[in-house]
């Protein structure tokens, strides 16, 4: 208590246990920690905890034997009174904070390619400018809608999830790498779709089988964009021994409906494709991988770093 400021900041920093503390002690720790940038936890039962509880980042009150006063000043609960429960909790969050990016980035990498595809031939005036057309659009938003909201969603945590500090107070959601990253990814995507409808060209294949080999590059990138960003640093390899069955669910039906789509000749029809020989749908799948896989290169540089 006697410490100045700048004196107790430092010494916040250079003890691990402090012990028979007044309420105003650990409110004066709390504050120092927070001005050194500390992400800060208080954890307390009693009337006196009140301040303390409330300056932390976050407060954690004892459910049963907290007084109203705590559990009113806290931010968190624990039910049963058991510390170790505040490291499921963080790990929980972390686990939904992890795959609620991942679905975001997801979502920004995919509609990239969409929009340009669009956009591009139009833009430029190439000889098929309505590549895809609304209907197209629909039947990728519903494949995607599922993709992100479910699969992503039951992700199961990362084992190196609880091994990261602490985010800064500072950071926002995304920073600048990250998104960099989905952008990127989106391009990529994009450049193998359009090489696709250029290859189709040069082939000289009509606009409904330069359509079918866009749209295929364009589902099997999806396909595979949805495994290789189940994990932004661990391989495709080890994500894919990941205890998620909705994974296989999803991209099996995705499969499935974009067969049909491709060899029923009603619905083949309706969305203006025509069938593709084996040739054809290795090389639209093989350009969809490639400009996907990539990116197991920039994670394999990180697990070495």
């Amino acid at each position: 208590m006697k410490l100045s400021e700048e004196e107790l900041q430092k010494c916040v920093l250079d003890t691990q246990v402090f012990t028979r503390m007044f309420p105003e002690a650990k409110l004066k720790i709390i504050n120092a920690l927070k001005a050194k940038n500390e992400i800060v936890a208080m954890t307390g039962d009693g009337v006196n905890d009140g301040p303390a509880l409330k300056a932390a980042h976050i407060g954690i009150a004892m459910g049963k034997k907290g007084s109203e006063i705590a559990k009113e000043a806290a931010s968190l609960i624990l039910v049963e009174d058991d510390l170790s429960k505040m490291v499921d909790a963080v790990a929980m969050g972390r686990k939904i904070y992890t795959n609620l990016k991942k679905a975001i980035q997801y979502i920004i990498s995919i509609h990239i390619p969409i929009v340009l595809t669009v956009f591009i031939p139009l833009a430029l005036g190439w000889v098929y400018p309505n590549i895809f057309t609304p209907v197209h659009i629909i039947f990728l938003e519903l494949i995607m809608g599922p993709t992100c909201s479910i699969i992503y969603e039951n992700e199961p945590m990362e084992k190196n999830t609880m091994a990261q500090k602490p985010r800064p107070l500072s950071n926002t959601f995304f920073n600048w790498k990250e998104l960099t990253t989905s952008i990127i990814q989106g391009l990529m995507i994009t450049l193998g779709t359009l090489s696709a409808y250029q290859y189709a060209v040069y082939e000289g294949y009509n606009e409904a089988m330069t359509r079918t080999m866009a749209f295929t590059v364009l589902i099997s990138a999806n396909i595979f964009l949805t495994l290789v960003n189940r994990s932004f640093f661990y391989s495709i390899l080890t994500t894919l021994k990941y205890k998620n069955n909705l994974v296989a669910l999803i991209i099996g039906v995705t499969i499935a409906i974009t067969g049909l789509l491709l060899f029923v000749k009603p619905l083949a029809k309706f969305f203006e494709f025509e069938p593709l020989n084996l040739s054809q749908l290795g090389i639209a799948a093989g350009i969809g991988f490639i400009s996907v896989i990539w990116y197991e290169l920039v994670k394999w540089r990180k697990r070495i770093a």
